[in-house]
């Protein structure tokens, strides 16, 4: 079995003396690449690291809505030069958060939109972080157009209807540990409903840790639980959901066996 865990952060101070450990524990649960997120300069520079090192990892690079305030040329010269990395297959994760709302609302949409723009420059797909502000999120795609590559709507958490509207736009739908909890019944509707082919997973870890280790630290690993979740509201096998998801993300990222 083959799972890809399309966004992860292996690249945070958590697993900086883990790695290894925690690629050999994914192997053995059957997720066997990762696509890892830099999403500020430390991020940056230690995920390019780690991909360099780990053929099983890939790199989505960008900069998140929480560091939109400091977002400026100086800081888009870095991220172009970072882009130009074999091993880069996206551009993110970027987009609004309106949870911790670090900068204002006008600031993080110009900065998501300039982000796009570059997207489209480089030919990459997107990749898209949205917290309390799935409206303004579509409003902004809606507006500026995602693309040819298309993208992903990173750990969705809204209903089927929100899924729907945004695969109108040209974006993919990716699942993450969310999905296995208890209440998140819209996100389960949305995960059982969608076409097949336009799903992903992912563990966002160290984040969202997925039933049964919720409120544990989330490992790439366990993106095999996402995969287990969406085949029992699929009625599939893991390993069917596992084929397709993984298909899906090396369609999506332009990757070979």
């Amino acid at each position: 079995m083959n799972i890809f865990d399309t966004h992860t952060h292996l690249n945070v101070d958590n697993f900086t003396e883990t790695v290894a450990e925690e690629l050999a524990l994914a192997k053995e649960m059957g997720v066997t690449v990762h696509n890892v997120v830099g999403f500020d300069r430390k991020t940056i520079d230690r995920a390019i690291e780690l991909a360099e090192a780990h053929q099983e990892i890939y790199l989505t690079l960008g900069w998140h809505p929480t560091e939109a305030g400091s977002y400026d040329n100086e800081v888009e010269g870095y991220l172009l030069e970072k882009l130009k990395h074999p091993k880069v297959i996206a551009l993110g994760e970027i987009g609004l958060d309106y949870y911790w709302m670090e900068d204002p609302k006008e600031v993080q949409i110009a900065v998501f939109k300039r982000q796009i723009e570059l997207a489209k420059q480089l030919d990459l797909p997107i990749v898209i972080h949205t917290r309390d502000a799935l409206e303004d999120t579509y409003a902004v795609l809606a507006e500026v157009g995602v693309g040819p590559r298309g993208g992903i709507m990173h750990s969705f958490s809204g209903s089927l209807e929100m899924a729907e509207r945004f695969m109108a736009l040209g974006m993919m739908i990716s699942f993450s540990g969310v999905v296995t909890f208890k209440k998140a019944t819209d996100i389960q509707e949305a995960a059982q409903q969608l076409p097949l082919d336009k799903i992903l997973v992912e563990t966002d870890a160290p984040y969202l840790a997925p039933v049964p280790k919720r409120g544990k630290e989330n490992k790439t690993a366990y993106t095999r639980y996402v995969v287990e979740k969406i085949a029992e509201l699929r009625d599939m096998t893991v390993e069917e959901v596992a084929a397709a998801t993984t298909a899906n993300a090396k369609k999506l990222f332009r990757l070979e066996d």
